[in-house]
């Protein structure tokens, strides 16, 4: 990202970050001079993250406009605040917590930006002692987890707003702003709500110099019968689409929804961003219908999880498993992991491209990130 205020001419997309959720670690990964042999060339370890900044979990990584920004879910206790740290861009040193301000944000998750207008995003999930060992029943309908956006100053690192997506609507997750730094609006998911257990997508956008959000699609939930469904969910004899993930091509026009119980990835026309309407979808996996692929034989379990788009917008590429105990709770069969490639019609549509099928086995694969950019890591100062 090159930035008037900030401007890093000499940097390069060269070093993967990887936070590891449950040891709180961040690994630097250095793919050069040979991307198919990376080797770790950093561990910065727990203690010296809690030292410096109070947090541990971290989870998502963003390179900013002043160094690399890392969110966390709490702290070592497993309590909160969550909230973001910051590393060095060159020698990866931990430099410190981000808020000087937090005013009355306290769970956490995503972060992201408009930088053409000086604003962060953030979203709430839950503490690490709320997510680390599934979903807590009583938690959830207690609409404990997170059902809130926050609005800070990026620059002055300073709490200005709050939105409530209510009580109902739990689990306030991925955040995709537009891609041009003209455009203050963007896209969150909640992941399910305590009304009918449906999955809803929300813009928020700039009005009247404040922000605001507003339910833009609703996914429903589909009738099941109990014995097609997991503990968790036989009293409601339906499966959720429990959507995970969005992602928002470059050009600002297609939102992706990834509907990871019930297996189907959604593609959706945003041009205008107040009135989606769905252009494309695709089946696979899913906790009851075990929807399969054109290059494997038989059903497959898990569903669209993490999403990537190229930036071209023809590819859309995604896994299947969330994490180890969500994945239990909701495929209690266990989940044999895949990621899959979709080639996208630029005018809407999509299909699966029959030759990509990556089988990871028992090993559970997560986050994707493209070699030459991708729709959910890149940021623009210029439109």
């Amino acid at each position: 990202m090159l930035c008037p205020n900030a401007a890093h001419p000499h940097v390069e997309r060269r070093y993967l970050v990887v936070p590891g959720l449950r040891s709180s670690r961040v690994y630097i990964i250095d793919t050069k001079p040979d991307p198919t042999r990376p080797t770790i060339v950093k561990v910065i370890e727990p203690e010296e993250i809690a030292e410096r900044t109070g947090y541990a979990k971290g989870h998502t990584v963003h390179c900013g406009p002043d160094g690399i920004y890392l969110s966390a879910l709490g702290n070592p206790a497993g309590d909160g605040p969550g909230g973001i740290f910051v590393l060095d861009h060159e020698s990866f040193d931990v430099l410190g917590r981000w808020e000087i301000d937090r005013g009355d944000q306290y769970l956490h998750y995503d972060f992201w930006w408009h930088l053409g207008y000086d604003t962060m995003i953030s979203s709430e999930w839950g503490t690490p002692k709320m997510v680390e060992n599934g979903v807590q029943g009583d938690l959830l309908l207690g609409g404990r987890y997170g059902h809130q956006l926050h609005i800070w100053d990026l620059y002055r690192r300073r709490h200005r707003q709050t939105i409530d997506l209510g009580t109902e609507h739990q689990i306030a997750l991925e955040l995709r702003p537009a891609h041009d730094p003209t455009k203050a609006y963007g896209f969150v998911n909640s992941v399910v709500s305590l009304k009918d257990l449906s999955s809803s997508i929300w813009l928020w956008h700039r009005h009247n110099g404040e922000w605001d959000a507003h339910k833009v699609i609703t996914i429903p939930a589909e009738p099941a019968r109990e014995e097609q469904l997991p503990p968790i969910l036989k009293p409601f004899k339906a499966v959720p689409p429990l959507v995970s993930d969005i992602d928002l091509s470059v050009d600002d026009r297609f939102l992706y929804v990834a509907c990871w119980g019930t297996g189907e990835l959604q593609q959706y026309d945003v041009s205008d961003p107040f009135a989606p309407k769905l252009a494309g979808s695709v089946r696979i996996g899913g906790i009851v219908r075990g929807a399969g692929h054109p290059a494997v034989r038989g059903e497959l379990n898990g569903g669209p999880q993490m999403v990537e788009v190229s930036r071209d917008g023809r590819r859309v590429y995604f896994t299947n498993s969330l994490y180890l105990p969500w994945d239990a709770q909701f495929y209690p069969a266990g989940i044999r992991s895949w990621m899959v490639k979709l080639d996208a019609n630029p005018e809407g549509g999509l299909e699966f491209d029959p030759r990509f099928f990556v089988d990871f086995g028992d090993l559970r694969a997560h986050q994707i990130r493209l070699q030459g950019g991708d729709a959910s890591s890149d940021s623009y100062c210029f439109p």
